[in-house]
C-alpha cells in the first residue's frame, strides 16, 4: 500500500470529501439552498393579503347597496304616506308606510306626521350583513 491510499489523498475520497463539507449536487454550496422556496412561500402570502382585502372590499359593497335599499324603501314609504295624509290614497299614512316598506324588504322601525301635512319614517331592512342592518331615514310632505 503506498502512503496516499494509507493516509486516504487519493482522488475519490478527495471528491466525497468535498462533497460532505457543503456542494451541493450542481456544484453550489448548501448555504444558498436555505431560501430554496422562500419565493413560494412570499407568493403565497402576498396571494392571501390580496384575497383577504378583496374579500372585505365585497363586503364593504354589499353593505353600501343595502344601505341605498334601506333609503329607497323609506323614501318610497315616505311619499306613501304623504299621499295618504294629504287624502291622494286611502288608509292611514303609517299603515300605508308600512306596506309599501314591506314590498321593498324592509320594516318601518317609525312613523311620525309632522305640521304642515309631513311625516318622517325610519326604515330598517330585513337582510343583514356582517356589519349590521340598514337604515334608512326620509321625510315627505306636500310640494312648497
Amino acid at each position: 500500500m503506498t502512503r496516499s491510499q494509507v493516509l486516504g489523498t487519493g482522488r475519490g475520497l478527495r471528491t466525497s470529501l468535498t462533497r460532505r463539507r457543503g456542494a451541493g449536487r450542481n456544484g453550489s454550496a448548501v448555504g444558498t439552498n436555505r431560501e430554496r422556496g422562500s419565493g413560494t412561500v412570499l407568493a403565497a402570502g402576498l396571494a392571501l393579503v390580496v384575497m383577504t382585502a378583496m374579500a372585505l372590499m365585497l363586503m364593504l359593497a354589499q353593505s353600501a347597496v343595502l344601505a341605498s335599499r334601506a333609503a329607497s324603501a323609506a323614501d318610497l314609504a315616505a311619499l306613501a304616506a304623504a299621499d295618504a295624509l294629504r287624502g291622494l290614497a286611502s288608509g292611514e299614512p303609517c299603515t300605508v308606510a308600512a306596506e309599501v316598506a314591506a314590498r321593498h324588504g324592509a320594516a318601518v322601525v317609525s312613523c311620525t306626521e309632522g305640521t304642515g301635512q309631513t311625516v318622517e319614517v325610519r326604515t330598517e331592512l330585513v337582510e343583514r350583513t356582517v356589519f349590521g342592518a340598514a337604515h334608512g331615514r326620509s321625510r315627505a310632505g306636500p310640494p312648497p
